[in-house]
């Protein structure tokens, strides 16, 4: 499949313009948010690839007042697909902000050149393989080798100004990862969820467990937003999210009523799977994921986690794949 980006931004507000991408049903192609006021510029993620950030930054100039460049990016968590981008930002002298944890990520994700190797050496044969070429082989070498980590990061909480509006960063990990914070646009109305929100995909998560992810989400509508835009999929109203909330409460509950039963990881995945109730959304293999990750909790394993294997696991769910084989992707 290939990439169609945004042939241009959507003006949320006259401050505010989106980069949303047609991700649906597939992983990598996320949400990025340019601020901008007066002769300031900020952005919210990047893409990741060098040429979906060449095609971003394009955009943005087209929409930026004369003589403004983005001078801060603000990464909401540490994946790839949020981050992989940062370099061209910062070879123009920008900086990169996020949270302390995320330069401390207890995930072990790899680097660009290591995940484009492991994409075009995987046998299309085995579940995994498969997979990996479906959803990441579109991305080729990522135009970068390595990933640049923040060049300035907090804890807790830090106010910024892009012209005159007020930039408000809010940690709210451990959710989706270790590091997760919220951009909180109270001029606007507009909150920046990262990846701690997926609309009209199933959500993954690599640290949780479920409940801080829910925790984090009601984080969210505290700031009394008019607008949310998560990490993948189409802005989102408070109700939305409250839905959401709801639901990440139905799977944590489905996924500990299994764990208390004895039962295995592929077990509950399976059962969580057959019972969705969202079967609009895309990527239903990755309740597998949280299931795997929501045990680890209950087990008291606090390691870091390895996303490959987690990412296997799901593969063995996907609708090609044949399930009966997913009892040894988890060690």
């Amino acid at each position: 499949m290939s990439i169609e980006p945004p042939r241009r931004l959507e003006a949320l507000t006259p401050a505010v313009h989106l980069w949303l991408p047609d991700g649906h049903d597939t992983w990598g192609l996320a949400n990025c948010v340019l601020i901008t006021d007066r002769d300031s510029a900020l952005l919210v993620d990047t893409p990741y690839t060098a040429d979906l950030t060449r095609h971003l930054a394009a955009l943005a100039d087209e929409v930026l007042p004369a003589g403004t460049r983005i001078t801060t990016v603000v990464n909401t968590h540490g994946n790839g697909d949020h981050s992989y981008g940062n370099g061209l930002f910062t070879a123009a002298g920008a900086e990169v902000i996020s949270t302390e944890a995320t330069n401390a990520h207890l995930c072990k994700e790899p680097s660009p050149s290591q995940l484009a190797r492991l994409v075009a050496d995987c046998d299309p044969a085995t579940p995994l393989g498969a997979y990996l070429k479906r959803h990441f082989a579109r991305y080729g070498d990522f135009g970068v080798s390595e990933a640049v980590p923040p060049t300035r990061t907090f804890s807790g909480h830090l106010d910024l100004e892009v012209g005159g509006l007020a930039v408000e960063l809010i940690e709210v990990g451990p959710a989706h990862t270790v590091g997760d914070l919220i951009v909180n646009l109270p001029g606007e109305g507009v909150v920046c969820a990262g990846d701690v929100i997926f609309c009209e995909d199933h959500p993954v998560h690599w640290a949780g467990p479920l409940t801080e992810v829910h925790r984090a989400v009601q984080r969210i509508l505290a700031c009394d937003p008019r607008v949310v835009v998560p990490g993948h999929g189409p802005v989102m109203t408070p109700a939305d999210v409250s839905a959401y909330a709801d639901y990440l409460l139905r799977v944590r509950d489905r996924v500990h009523a299994g764990h208390a039963a004895g039962q295995t990881v592929e077990q509950t995945a399976a059962e969580l799977i057959a019972a969705e109730t969202n079967p609009r959304w895309g990527l239903t293999e990755r309740l597998a994921i949280l299931t795997a990750v929501e045990y680890r909790v209950l087990d008291g394993d606090s390691s870091p986690a390895d996303l490959i294997p987690l990412v296997d696991l799901a593969a063995h769910y996907a609708p090609t794949a044949d399930p009966t084989a997913a009892a040894s992707t988890v060690a």
